[in-house]
């Protein structure tokens, strides 16, 4: 076992193997029987229960909570992997929880990256490239396939399926058990298998603290774009013309004219 000189373990499991090169920041635990990869950095304050394996060019964050049985920076599971040094980036105080797997990017240099402050609840699955922004929640089982961006504050309900390249817009909830092969739009709430949009997701938008006048035109653009008939393209261009400007709508409007694998539609029987 062997930690950085130039940092201090408040406590690591004597059974625990820690590889020569990791890098291991002050205050940090590591449970029994974890194994730490040669470059491996773990952030300050950071705990790493027992029986986990960090490998890889891996990079934890500061205060993170990883627990028993996770399995970070690991190869991913893609055929064209042909062992290039590519990363795997966990941001500050991110929880995940146990069995979850997290593998490192496909192609020289690229990463795998998880925010700040996201919590990965038990057995989730994060692939090769995908890219999680801050304050994402998964629930248990959820996965994300290869290259799936999630962006700050979506929640993406248990068991719940995400096909590579989809993307999921900022403060947007996902139904538990929802299959997701289009992108979901942000502020919306999806379900279903597929999952169609059930509306727009007013308590996450209102907890997030959105201005009052913000919320008012994102309502106005969701009305545009799922209940004119109008055509993707038809509503980019009347919510351009038609609501008031905010970083909210410009948020939107820059997804939709980047949603390459299309975007969730309403469901039918919504009111």
């Amino acid at each position: 076992m062997s930690v950085n000189a130039n940092k201090v373990a408040m406590y690591i499991h004597p059974t625990a193997v820690i590889s020569p090169g990791a890098y291991i920041g002050k205050n940090v635990e590591i449970g029994p029987y974890s194994v730490i990869g040669e470059n491996v950095e773990i952030g300050e304050g950071t705990i790493i229960g027992p029986n986990v394996v960090i490998s890889g060019w891996t990079s934890i964050g500061k205060e993170c909570h990883i627990f028993q049985g996770a399995s970070v920076g690991e190869m991913p599971q893609d055929l064209k992997f042909k062992g290039e040094k590519s990363y795997t980036i966990i941001g500050d105080r991110t929880t995940i929880r146990e069995g979850v797997t997290v593998h490192r990017a496909t192609g020289e240099g690229e990463e795998t990256k998880i925010g700040n402050d996201c919590l990965l609840m038990a057995l989730t699955h994060v692939a090769h490239n995908c890219v999680i922004g801050n304050h994402v929640i998964m629930s248990n089982l959820a996965s994300l396939a290869g290259h799936a961006i999630v962006e700050d504050r979506a929640v993406i309900g248990g068991m719940a399926g995400v096909h590579q390249f989809v993307k999921i817009g900022r403060n947007s909830m996902v139904g538990g058990m929802s299959k997701l092969v289009q992108d979901v739009v942000p502020y919306t709430i999806v379900d279903g298998h597929p999952a169609k949009v059930v509306g727009l997701n007013s308590v996450g938008i209102s907890r997030a603290g959105i201005p009052l006048e913000s919320r008012r035109n994102i309502k106005k653009a969701y009305k545009i774009l799922y209940r004119s008939g109008l055509t993707l393209t038809e509503a980019i261009s009347v919510i351009e013309q038609e609501v008031d400007s905010c970083e909210e709508v410009e948020h939107f409007l820059r997804f939709l004219r980047n949603a390459e694998r299309g975007i969730c539609r309403e469901r039918r029987d919504v009111d």
